[in-house]
């Protein structure tokens, strides 16, 4: 486990804020793997870039990105729905997760919050249904590290996923960016 101390540092503001979801804006790495086929792994990388854009949004504490990349997501979340349609084997266990990522992402695009406190509510549910969703597709070798912070939601604890090992928390920002610690890795 990687340890980090909570202390008061900037963060870097998320990237995108156009409504248009590229379907491929980068391939999964060559090693990562899952239980879906080559076509479904990517599309969980990708959708799992957008969360990335909201959680870095969140880290930045800009509301209007958060919208952007909450939308984003949404509609990526809703092509690997359609996608999970023909996967009998994996569509009915992970189509719940999809579903939570779905309404919640729209909860948070909904949100006109300029602290974005209130996302971060709904980031948290996303975040968690997103870390259930690469467990069980088997995701393995993706450089998705899963993080935890104690102290989030007066101390009752939240997670959220990064593509590095460095904590920059979603749920406090600048306020406390280095609170929380590396719990898994897939």
């Amino acid at each position: 486990m990687v340890f980090a101390g909570c202390n008061n540092m900037g963060g870097s503001p998320g990237n995108g804020n156009s409504d248009t979801v590229r379907i491929l804006p980068k391939a999964p790495k060559p090693e990562a793997s899952s239980g879906l086929a080559h076509e479904g792994t990517t599309l969980i990388m990708t959708m799992i870039n957008r969360y990335y854009d909201l959680k870095n949004a969140l880290v930045a504490t800009k509301a209007d990105k958060a919208d952007s990349a909450a939308r984003q997501l949404v509609v990526m979340a809703g092509i690997l729905q359609r996608y999970l349609q023909a996967d009998t084997a994996h569509g009915a266990a992970l189509s719940p997760y999809l579903d939570t990522i779905v309404s919640e992402g729209r909860a948070v695009s909904a949100m006109k919050d300029e602290s974005c406190e209130k996302q971060r509510i709904f980031f948290g549910h996303i975040s968690s249904a997103l870390y259930g969703l690469v467990k069980n597709a088997g995701l393995k070798n993706a450089g998705i590290f899963h993080e935890y912070c104690p102290m989030a939601f007066n101390e009752k604890g939240a997670t959220w996923l990064s593509d590095e090992t460095d904590i920059k928390n979603p749920y406090f920002g600048k306020k406390m960016l280095e609170c929380g610690e590396v719990t898994d890795s897939l």
